[in-house]
């Protein structure tokens, strides 16, 4: 796609970046197929090549307003167009860039702007998002149903097991899932550790940043990346294998931490190996011999939800679900299985009718088929489901721990 860019923005390098990624465009449409937005709305504008259209006039000078805005955050930034791009556009990055860029041009509304400072200040931050936690179960009772809905369920954190192994692996505690879904991260080091591998989670990593990020703070997203490679950086030099990543959409994060950082010359070498060791719990054990472990899978039904941030960002399609089939269980089919839930991080809360209209069709096929629970990989599509599900929603890991504690007790045939 041919760009007439401005030098205003040519002399920046954000305007550099997104005028390359938009000269990669060769306008085929080919996303539009794959586009959430683009498929309820119809609107072109809502379409991956729209919002290239509209960034590009952006950066021609063009005039911009509330309208363009609301276009570019009606992206779930599911990188579905990505997976369907023959031409390899980086349109993540790009629409990240965009947002950057017309947030300095368009002022938002009062509402709007508490409301993003707001997920900005609680959600990262472990301690802050629990007493909102606990404030919430507190009032419960109190609250219209619908609210109640959006409640995270309690759960009780399992221990996790005494670890003394050769091999190391560090784990992203991450915010919002270390308070409301301990027992993903316990159930990981459960399973590794009888696989002889102990998990390392250090208190002073925390977020990844991924909530400041995509909230146009790029600034306050370096200070989570720095904080968590300063964290992790002695381990990994004590020869870490890995970090194990158990939500898919912080794994596309940490994988993006080698290119966010390349400018800094204090952190940009060790931000490259932070994203080489980060690993989908998914990839960890395709490399694993979990023959040592007994295990009886149920003759339960599972749908599994494959989150956008793991087939689209991780370009892990069909890994969880080979590897959930190799252990026994029986998965249903499940349409449509590229599109979006409408969790996306925070778009469930400044997207509502969008996310909703999107978390009816998702919930709707993957209980089409009789499945009797559903499985994820990351913590914002399992609370945003579980919210509306018929049926319980785990982590998969989660699922897999219960049956390898289980056969424990069973005796090998």
């Amino acid at each position: 796609m041919q760009t007439h860019t401005t030098e205003q923005f040519l002399n920046t390098t954000y305007g550099k970046e997104a005028d390359a990624i938009i000269r990669s465009c060769v306008h085929c449409g080919f996303c539009t197929a794959t586009c959430p937005t683009y498929q309820l709305l119809g609107d072109e504008l809502d379409s991956p090549r729209g919002r290239i259209y509209l960034i590009k006039q952006m950066l021609e000078g063009k005039t911009v307003s509330t309208k363009t805005q609301t276009h570019l955050d009606r992206c779930l930034s599911c990188l579905a167009c990505e997976t369907s791009c023959p031409s390899g556009v980086e349109y993540g990055r790009l629409i990240d860039i965009g947002r950057v860029i017309i947030d300095k041009q368009v002022k938002r509304s009062p509402s709007t702007r508490f409301k993003r400072y707001a997920l900005r200040k609680i959600l990262p931050y472990a301690n802050r998002f629990s007493v909102l936690v606990k404030l919430a179960h507190w009032l419960k009772p109190l609250l219209p149903a619908k609210i109640k809905q959006q409640i995270p369920k309690k759960q009780v954190s399992h221990l996790w097991p005494k670890q003394n192994q050769a091999r190391k692996m560090l784990v992203l505690q991450g915010c919002a899932q270390s308070i409301v879904t301990p027992n993903t991260n316990s159930a990981t080091a459960n399973i590794l550790n009888k696989l002889g591998i102990e998990l390392i989670a250090v208190k002073e990593a925390g977020c990844c940043g991924a909530v400041s990020h995509h909230l146009s703070a790029q600034q306050e997203a370096l200070v989570f990346m720095r904080r968590n490679i300063d964290a992790w950086w002695p381990i990994i030099e004590q020869g870490a294998e890995a970090i194990v990543v158990t939500a898919s959409g912080c794994g596309v994060m940490l994988k993006d931490y080698a290119t966010l950082l390349k400018h800094d010359p204090a952190y940009a070498e060790k931000a490259k190996q932070v994203s080489s060791l980060a690993k989908d719990i998914s990839e960890i054990l395709t490399t694993e011999n979990l023959t040592k472990i007994h295990f009886n899978p149920p003759t339960t039904k599972l749908a599994f939800q494959s989150p956008c941030s793991l087939q689209h960002g991780l370009q892990l399609a069909g890994v969880v679900e080979s590897l959930l089939i190799q252990y026994g269980f029986t998965l249903t089919a499940v349409e449509n299985s590229h599109l979006c839930c409408g969790s996306a991080g925070s778009y469930s809360i400044l997207e509502k009718k969008l996310s909703q209209q999107l978390l009816k069709n998702k919930l709707s096929a993957l209980q089409k088929n009789s499945a009797e629970i559903i499985v994820t990989a990351n913590i914002g599509c399992q609370l945003h489901l579980q919210s509306q599900s018929k049926i319980p929603v785990k982590h998969w890991i989660e699922l897999l721990d219960e049956y390898f504690s289980v056969s424990q007790s069973t005796p090998e045939r």
